[in-house]
């Protein structure tokens, strides 16, 4: 015979509430004591899941846009028109003495290669650390034949930080200043260029980057083939009032303003992404 209290529904247990504290020495309820399995056995599985999940779709962490722009420096130079990196001519205004416009013209370009003879020995020592995957080279004249110029990329094997030890290295010695550390010329023959050698250099400019593994160079001179004129950083032969050979003349300018679009040309090409650096 049923009694009132037969006829009310046991109390129902949410099925992953914490069960409730039970008086000492009482035997746990079967059916709360399952319902705990259930909520670890459903959070065991979830958390296995967030790790299956993070496993799935973690792989290598992507690169920067300077990390890919440094990486493609050390091969853009395979892909680049050879007439974007060295133009057949440069204009620039006020590249000159006193804010004069500049132009030039190219007078040869040398097979790329690597750096054997490239630089005066000390020079050669200096850069060493970096390594030289591969060396590009360009002469130019000014627009008058009186100046010529050797413009050139070292595309180097260093890391960035082996760029910016370069770079510190340079700027705390004052290397790019000194004349028994200068670039050598590229004379191609049978142009207006052809007499200068080691013995015609006048001025120079050197710049080590760190966004990209070069070292871009220019070294200028008279193509007349003279001799014996004091050599002079471009640092200082742009000052304003100069009044040494390299200042009056605008040699300093010259490889100045030659390595400048060199560099500008180079690090569009490596910024650009892959397969844009050819267009």
């Amino acid at each position: 015979m049923s009694t009132e209290a037969d006829a009310m529904p046991p109390p129902t247990v949410p099925l992953c509430a914490p069960p409730p504290p039970l008086p000492p020495e009482a035997p746990r309820p079967r059916g709360r004591t399952a319902a705990a399995g259930v909520c670890l056995v459903l959070g065991l599985g979830l958390i296995a899941g967030a790790a299956a999940g993070t496993w799935l779709t973690d792989g290598p962490p992507e690169r920067s846009a300077a990390e890919a722009a440094y990486a493609r420096g050390a091969t853009v130079w395979q892909n680049v028109p050879v007439d974007r990196l060295f133009p057949p001519t440069v204009h620039r205004d006020a590249a000159g003495p006193g804010g004069a416009p500049r132009d030039w013209n190219r007078a040869g370009i040398a097979p790329d290669g690597d750096c054997a003879e490239a630089f005066d020995p000390l020079l050669a020592t200096a850069l060493a650390p970096v390594g030289c995957k591969r060396l590009l080279r360009a002469t130019y004249t000014d627009a008058t034949g009186s100046s010529v110029t050797t413009v050139g990329l070292l595309v180097t094997d260093a890391d960035t930080a082996g760029m910016r030890a370069l770079r510190k290295r340079f700027a705390d010695e004052r290397l790019d200043e000194r004349s028994d550390l200068m670039p050598r010329p590229y004379a191609p023959q049978g142009t207006a260029a052809d007499r200068f050698g080691v013995a015609q250099r006048v001025s120079w400019h050197i710049t080590v980057l760190t966004d990209v593994p070069a070292v871009v160079f220019a070294v200028t001179g008279f193509t007349d083939g003279r001799t014996g004129t004091p050599a002079q950083p471009a640092a200082r032969a742009v000052a304003p009032g100069g009044t040494t050979a390299a200042a009056q003349a605008g040699l300093g300018h010259d490889a100045t303003s030659l390595a400048e679009e060199v560099e500008r040309a180079f690090r569009d090409a490596a910024h650009k992404p892959p397969g844009e650096a050819d267009r």
